[in-house]
């Protein structure tokens, strides 16, 4: 076990990290208007499996971890079809886009859950999630990603 997590759990966790990280490439992609092909293709595989992944733990009751992969999942049906079945044609560009920066914007709000759960410098801050710590790195990630998936959706012209 690395860091005391169990094999699942490290597989989950890179997972989403990869998911992250190849969403992030593709945000930039969307604002370049470049395709991003092979870099979406990860993406959307990896955000997929980080969700479905997630329904994997004990679960003991509804919680907000369950919630998120719940309306991440739903996100991205239409995001998948937009992208894969309807091809980006028409409004199916922008439900593209819009679900590909919300399902990032999921992954990434997380993300920042977990990191102040389990750094021990970022938990000090916030033992209970209600800080302001916590609500101002949440404030920040959820505005940049409202700045970026409106610039991504008038940028993003797919040729």
């Amino acid at each position: 076990m690395i860091l005391g997590m169990t094999p699942y759990l490290f597989a989950h966790v890179l997972i989403s990290l990869i998911a992250i990280l190849s969403g992030l490439i593709v945000l930039y992609g969307m604002l370049a208007s470049d395709r991003m092909d092979s870099w979406t293709l990860l993406f959307l595989v990896t955000t997929v499996l980080t969700s479905v992944t997630g329904f994997g733990f004990p679960i003991h009751g509804f919680t907000p971890g369950l919630g998120v992969g719940i309306i991440s999942l739903v996100v991205l049906a239409p995001t998948l079809a937009g992208r894969y079945a309807f091809h980006m044609a028409g409004a199916w560009r922008w439900i593209y886009v819009a679900g590909a920066v919300a399902a990032l914007y999921f992954n990434t709000f997380v993300l920042v859950v977990q990191s102040f759960l389990k750094v021990p410098a970022l938990h000090a801050l916030a033992p209970t999630g209600s800080e302001p710590p916590f609500a101002i790195a949440q404030g920040v990630v959820l505005l940049f990603f409202v700045v970026t998936g409106i610039l991504s959706v008038r940028r993003f012209h797919p040729v």
